[in-house]
C-alpha cells in the first residue's frame, strides 16, 4: 500500500517547510533554492507545480532533472537514515526533508547543496 505522503498535495507541505526555515531566521527563497537544486525546477516551474497542486508523487515525477549530487545527501531525518530509505520515492521526500532540516539548523546554502550551485 502506498504511503498517504505520496498522494498529499506538495502545496499543503511546501509552507511548512518556509515556516520552519523562517522560525529559524531563513527564508522562503532559501527554501525555493533548495528545492531548485534537488528537482531541477525553474522559478516558474516550481511556481506552477504549486499552483497546480500536485501530489508529491507527480511532483517528483514531473521534475525536470533531479539533482545527481542528492546521492551525497546523508543524515537522519524523522529518525530514519536517509541513505537507507529503499522505497525511490520516499527517499526523494526525505531527501528534501533533510535538505529543509540543514537549512533550519543554520548549515551554509552551500554546504546545503553539496558545493553546487543552481
Amino acid at each position: 500500500m502506498a504511503h498517504r505522503i505520496y498522494t498529499t498535495s506538495f502545496a499543503s507541505v511546501y509552507p511548512l517547510y518556509v515556516a520552519k526555515a523562517e522560525r529559524k531566521g531563513r527564508t522562503k527563497e532559501e527554501v525555493d533554492t533548495i528545492i531548485r537544486w534537488l528537482t531541477g525546477y525553474d522559478e516558474a516551474g516550481l511556481e506552477q507545480q504549486l499552483a497546480s497542486e500536485v501530489d508529491f508523487d507527480t511532483f517528483f515525477a514531473a521534475a525536470p532533472k533531479m539533482n545527481e549530487d542528492r546521492a551525497l545527501i546523508k543524515g537522519v531525518v524523522c529518525g530514519v537514515r536517509v541513505e537507507n530509505v529503499e522505497e525511490p520515492l520516499m527517499r526523494e521526500i526525505r531527501y528534501l526533508d533533510k535538505l529543509v532540516d540543514e537549512l533550519a539548523k543554520g548549515k551554509a546554502m552551500e554546504k546545503i547543496l553539496r558545493g553546487g550551485k543552481l
